[in-house]
């Protein structure tokens, strides 16, 4: 689905260099690792909104390095953080998700239909398991869930084949995110959904996870979660941060 040749990642300096990977179609991948081991830059440049410093990002075998219009067809992004630029303006969810269907209909074929929006507002709806009730309701006055989840929903309703998210637990609180987690399981599962996600903590999804993608001490590490998640390879990225009890390796690493 997606591919990366000899990418190195940055802005003047780079964060990780030489990462050569392969996301397959159906899978689920967590990109993982320490504050500033270059998630969030990474995702950024896989949808084209940061030019790498070197190398190629390719979509099946279009290259779309750095140009997140092309990509951004077949793409669907949420961000680690979704906040108005000075206040938060008035806007209903059906509103908020009706835009982004709207940009992205510029194109051919074009739908006018109020009926086929409405149609496919409230299948994205049913995707992230929210009622239709919510439509109405204000974006701002919904739980950090409930806006995760909306969120999510804006990414779906042009039907991508690839689903970019960058801390989607980040606004959830604990009962969320297992609840969370289970739904963007199902869209893996039973929507042949390609889904890239970056996770300050992977446990929540790992049995459900295809591959780990892990940076840190500028390296990168890409395999199964066996493969990856071992004292070995993590004491690489985290150093002393990583201890050993008895079978049980804890990371002591704290998201701000």
């Amino acid at each position: 689905m997606l591919r990366t040749i000899d990418l190195s990642i940055g802005y003047s300096e780079p964060v990780v260099e030489g990462i050569t990977v392969k996301f397959r179609e159906g899978t689920l991948t967590q990109v993982v690792g320490p504050n500033g081991s270059g998630k969030t830059t990474l995702l950024r440049t896989l949808i084209g909104l940061i030019r790498p410093l070197r190398g190629k990002v390719f979509l099946r075998e279009l290259d779309v390095t750095g140009m997140p219009d092309l990509i951004g067809r077949y793409v669907g992004y949420v961000p680690q953080i979704f906040t108005p630029s000075y206040f938060a303006y008035p806007v209903s969810v059906e509103e908020f998700i009706e835009s982004s269907y709207l940009l992205y209909r510029r194109r051919w074929p074009r739908i006018s239909s109020n009926k086929l929006i409405k149609e496919r507002i409230n299948e994205v709806l049913r995707l992230v398991e929210l009622g239709e009730d919510i439509r109405r309701k204000s974006f701002w006055e919904l739980s950090g869930g409930q806006k995760q989840r909306i969120l999510i929903a804006r990414a779906l309703v042009h039907e991508p084949k690839l689903l970019i998210l960058d801390e989607p637990f980040s606004l959830a609180d604990p009962t969320s995110r297992t609840s969370l987690a289970l739904t963007l399981i199902k869209l893996v599962r039973n929507n042949s959904m390609t889904v890239i996600m970056s996770s300050h903590d992977p446990t929540l999804l790992l049995p459900h996870t295809d591959e780990i993608l892990l940076l840190g001490n500028s390296r990168w590490f890409f395999g199964k979660p066996y493969e990856i998640l071992t004292e070995e390879v993590l004491k690489e990225v985290y150093g002393e941060a990583i201890t050993v009890h008895e079978k049980h390796t804890h990371i002591h690493d704290y998201h701000m």
